[in-house]
């Protein structure tokens, strides 16, 4: 038995025989609190070595679908939890609520731990059975909580950090536990943060569709805060009856329990009847529109949605009598985007809600995952569609030209100004959006006088001494870490609270689960009027294992290459320029095309050897190798297949 094993087995004894000792569980410390349960209530031994409790594949299911519209929306949230955490060595998981786990995402370098540790579907993670942990202690407590490391109660959980938190429907009932583990050495409250808000998504979303079919109020008390994670949503019957609240909306109107809530009219909370919200929201365009509470008569900004229609039918003839826009089943360019991965679903969703809204919207993510692509889709898909469109590289313009770039100058405002003067990119976009690419890279002098336009909604030019009112869209991007930025001095924070309305992560190539349809996707834009060309699966497959280092940008340019180049319309991987195989990708291939074949006679795999390592000192340039050896290339690709030397060896890479 190891050291650190004798030592926590030690210290949990002793923590709890000296709490008995002061008369029982009577501490507000919920590690201390669970440690006595482990103990004295379920006779657990911290040294316990048996196999964690895996249920049964039918079991499994039923239980994941007893639970599908939560996992439904619990999906898209933990993918893009995921994201967020992605590189930290974090897995994102989801319990019902009996401690067995239904969904996980794992960060490959924390496969090892998750192995050893049992998590894995099926697993059930409940504090009898596993001791104190993230997602077990989080059922008996219903409250977020972090247990890390040496505070797991099982000698074979110290080595993980949880974060958990409770998933409950809206009457407080615990349906479900979200968790981020991993082995960090920090017990980073930053992490629990972000469990809570994807937990809180979660439970609006859930609430929003279940109760789809009644009359839906929104509110806060702060208008641009109305449709946002912080908002409080209640249902309304035909009668303006309170049929539920989510927690928010509890929290806002100062109501602790859901029972307390319940039944009441809608007059008994605010001063306005249900009629009449819908009227003035109808009136507004379904802008927010202020109301008081009854009581203590608090000011509030609040929307009200009618039910969504069950039939095309009667969704055409609500939309006739003016119901909300989000009835109408339509299709953006926005769409266009995603093709089944549901953290880009996720991010077109929301980037949808807040079209029509002046939400400032920042995308990250790394260089050629599409920024500028998405930005333009957010343009085009809203009621500034036919207006300016004007894209700015911030780290593209000289420093010594950038402010007559942004703001534009008069005739004479400086040496060789144009006489007539000229317009900024910042008035060109009057209208319509304004696309801030690389935006961490403005010079810092320079961000002063953006946060200064974007304040007042007016640019003056060089040398101006009226100002311009603008009417723009804000949209920014960037691959850099803004907040590494602000704590080095290099960007202002004031200026990333302005532009941080919204911020949507946009996942790598490698990372996103509908690549295949995204490559047929490019693919097919890039032949544009030419002839329709097609990919094979092997290609397909070399495609779906590469690691992209360069995203869609990388791609697009790859097809357009093979496109000019291709002998006929359909690409295979003799169609890959050479280089496209590099460095250890190149071995690890050589390495499977070098496995034994039994089929061959010994002559024939001492030739396959030799041919493989030809193959492998011309870094598997086919065009090349035939040229060496004087023959074709359709030559050489009929020996390599007689010798199963097949281009699917080239799939092992990643």
């Amino acid at each position: 038995m190891s050291k650190i094993t004798v030592d926590h087995i030690k210290h949990v004894h002793s923590v709890v025989q000296s709490r008995m000792k002061l008369g029982g569980i009577a501490t507000e410390n919920r590690i201390t609190q669970s440690w006595i349960r482990c103990l004295d209530e379920y006779n657990l031994d911290p040294d316990n070595c048996d196999e964690p409790v895996i249920i049964g594949h039918a079991e499994l299911q039923e239980r994941q679908e007893r639970l599908a519209d939560v996992q439904e929306v619990a999906k898209i949230e933990m993918a893009n939890l995921y994201q967020q955490l992605a590189g930290s060595g974090y897995a994102i998981m989801l319990t019902d609520g009996d401690g067995v786990l239904l969904n996980y995402f794992g960060d490959p370098s924390f496969t090892h731990a998750a192995s050893k540790s049992g998590l894995m579907q099926g697993a059930v993670w409940s504090e009898r059975l596993q001791g104190t942990n993230g997602m077990g202690t989080c059922l008996i407590e219903k409250r977020p909580i972090i247990v890390h490391q040496d505070e797991h109660y099982l000698v074979r959980n110290i080595g993980i950090s949880c974060a958990a938190a409770p998933i409950c429907n809206h009457q407080g009932d615990v349906m479900a536990v979200l968790d981020a583990s991993g082995e960090s050495r920090l017990a980073q409250q930053h992490t629990l943060a972000l469990v809570n808000m994807s937990v809180q998504m979660i439970e609006n979303r859930v609430f929003l569709h279940q109760f789809r079919r009644e009359y839906i109020v929104r509110f806060h008390n702060r208008p641009e805060f109305v449709g946002t994670l912080s908002e409080g949503v209640i249902a309304f019957s035909a009668t303006g009856t309170v049929l539920a609240a989510t927690r928010c909306a509890q929290f806002q109107l100062g109501i602790r329990t859901p029972a307390d809530i319940y039944g009441r009219d809608i007059t008994e909370l605010f001063n306005v009847s249900l009629t009449g919200l819908l009227d003035s929201s109808l009136k507004k365009a379904f802008h927010p529109i202020p109301i008081f509470e009854v009581q203590n008569g608090a000011r509030f900004f609040a929307v009200i949605y009618p039910p969504e229609p069950v039939h095309c039918a009667s969704r055409q003839s609500m939309s006739k009598r003016g119901a909300h826009k989000r009835d109408e089943v339509t299709h953006t360019p926005l769409d266009e985007l995603q093709f089944g991965d549901a953290l880009m679903a996720n991010n077109v969703e929301i980037a949808k809600r807040v079209l029509e809204r002046n939400v400032a919207i920042v995308l990250c993510g790394e260089t050629g995952t599409g920024k500028e692509m998405f930005a333009k889709a957010v343009h085009l898909s809203g009621s500034r569609a036919q207006k300016p469109f004007v894209a700015i590289n911030c780290a593209a313009i000289p420093e010594s030209l950038i402010e007559s770039e942004l703001f534009g100058y008069k005739s004479g405002a400086f040496t060789g100004a144009s006489k007539e003067g000229q317009h900024g990119k910042i008035f060109q976009a009057n209208g319509g959006t304004l696309f801030l690419d690389e935006i961490g890279d403005m010079p810092i002098a320079l961000q002063a006088r953006l946060l200064r336009v974007l304040e007042e909604r007016e640019v003056l030019p060089l040398g101006g001494n009226t100002p311009i009112k603008l009417d723009i869209r804000l949209i920014s991007a960037t691959h850099c870490d803004l907040q590494k930025k602000i704590e080095q001095n290099e960007f202002r924070e004031d200026l990333y609270y302005r532009l941080q309305g919204l911020t949507i992560f946009l996942p790598p190539l490698r990372e996103r689960t509908d690549r295949n349809e995204l490559i047929k996707h490019v693919l097919a834009g890039e032949c544009g009027d030419d002839n329709k060309v097609e990919i094979d699966d092997t290609l397909l497959n070399v495609f779906d294992q590469h690691r992209w280092p360069g995203n869609i940008r990388q791609l697009r340019n790859l097809l357009r290459t093979m496109i000019a180049l291709r002998e006929f319309d359909v690409l295979t991987i003799n169609d890959l320029p050479p280089g496209f195989f590099t460095g250890s990708l190149q071995l690890r291939a050589c390495e499977a095309a070098a496995e034994p074949q039994t089929q061959l006679n010994s002559l024939e795999n001492a030739e396959r050897d030799a041919l493989i390592q030809e193959l492998k000192q011309h870094c598997w340039n086919i065009t090349t190798l035939a040229k060496q050896f004087k023959i074709s290339r359709n030559t050489l690709y009929r020996k390599m297949r007689r010798l199963n030397i097949k281009d699917m060896d080239k799939t092992q890479l990643h």
